[in-house]
């Protein structure tokens, strides 16, 4: 099948992760892949997980564990500054979900598929000429790391690659699902973090200036700096959107900020369906990786409601915890499905047809 997989990563190359990396930037907009070689080193399947629990009976759930580590020939460009670079070897290791559905009972039974990975998937690759493209103006200050993170967060949740295997499945339905629910989290503070941070040449032991990442999919929330605290308090607020359940996770890393490197102060890991069987925790949780270090949360899981009956309810316990976020906490979820456009004017700029 590999042959007939690099025809299909060339479209997705072409046509999705290429007018992705042309919207990220203003002076990316004549980004283009001149040439996509995948080579002949197939992707490997390690491990196949099949839900059982908690699934619809009109759907397959399969987690792949995939690796896939090739040589590859692929040039892009830059036309408006003239500048080239490729792409020698690609890496790249995760788990992807592949969900068949509708399940049909006709030929071929599986009316639809659709890919995705739950988490940003480990992602490497080896450049040629990438300091030429990263000398461009206004790309100066981009890195291989955020070129890797514009390509990567693009097959991960909620982005979705979904392949219709019959003409009349609703495929809208299926690119674009009703979330699950919102998670909301209460970033509250630390206790007994390391200190990083260090004087007289590493003779005298200091503090950190910890921070907090927090990803759910693609989502990324960061929080505010605490200046030369072991045990900062940060309460603030996020909420993410949960699309896909058993599976998606809530990850967290702590850093400490530095000039130079940001060093490393703990990580942690909580799958999201203990969280909508609680409904509620309010927790600390000891940090991974690291030799001491705890973290407090308050983990919200709200269910939509397909009508506004509650909605004064919801309103009305909003206002009493109003301080606790900075851009206030959300009482409802509007979803917008951008349909078609005509009649589009002229792109005076490319003399063609505008890109939208």
């Amino acid at each position: 099948m590999w042959p007939f997989i690099c025809q299909f990563i060339e479209k997705l190359f072409r046509e999705t992760i290429e007018p992705a990396v042309r919207g990220a930037n203003n002076h990316l907009s004549t980004f283009s892949f001149t040439k996509i070689d995948i080579g002949h080193q197939p992707l490997r399947i390690n491990g196949v997980k099949v839900y059982t629990e908690n699934v619809d009976k009109r759907q397959i759930i399969l987690d792949l564990q995939i690796s896939f580590v090739g040589n590859c020939e692929i040039d892009l460009e830059i036309k408006r500054y003239f500048c080239r670079a490729g792409v020698k070897s690609i890496q790249i290791h995760g788990t992807m979900r592949v969900i068949l559905e509708p399940l049909i009972g006709d030929m071929p039974l599986i009316g639809a598929l659709s890919l995705f990975f739950l988490r940003k998937p480990l992602l490497e690759i080896n450049w040629t000429g990438l300091t030429n493209l990263l000398d461009v103006p206004g790309l100066n200050g981009l890195s291989d790391t955020i070129i890797l993170d514009i390509i990567s967060n693009y097959l991960v949740l909620p982005n979705r690659i979904t392949v219709p295997l019959v003409s009349e499945v609703q495929i809208a339905q299926l690119r674009f699902p009703i979330p699950k629910g919102v998670l909301r989290i209460h970033f509250i503070e630390a206790q007994d973090l390391e200190g990083k941070d260090t004087y007289l040449k590493g003779i005298v032991k200091g503090k950190s200036d910890p921070y907090g990442i927090i990803r759910v999919g693609n989502q990324i929330f960061q929080s505010k700096v605490i200046k030369e605290n072991l045990n900062p308090k940060w309460n603030e607020v996020y909420e993410a959107l949960v699309y896909e359940h058993p599976g998606q996770e809530l990850e967290i890393e702590l850093f400490d900020e530095d000039p130079d490197k940001d060093d490393f102060l703990g990580s942690l890991m909580i799958d999201l369906i203990e969280v909508e069987k609680e409904r509620l925790l309010d927790e600390w949780f000891t940090l991974d990786e690291v030799s001491k270090g705890k973290l407090h949360l308050k983990l919200e899981w709200l269910t939509l409601m397909p009508t506004a009956d509650n909605l004064d309810k919801v309103l009305t316990s909003i206002r009493a915890d109003k301080d606790q976020a900075n851009d206030g906490l959300s009482s409802a979820l509007l979803i917008l499905y951008l349909d078609s456009a005509r009649n589009l004017p002229v792109s005076y700029v490319l003399r063609g047809h505008p890109s939208v």
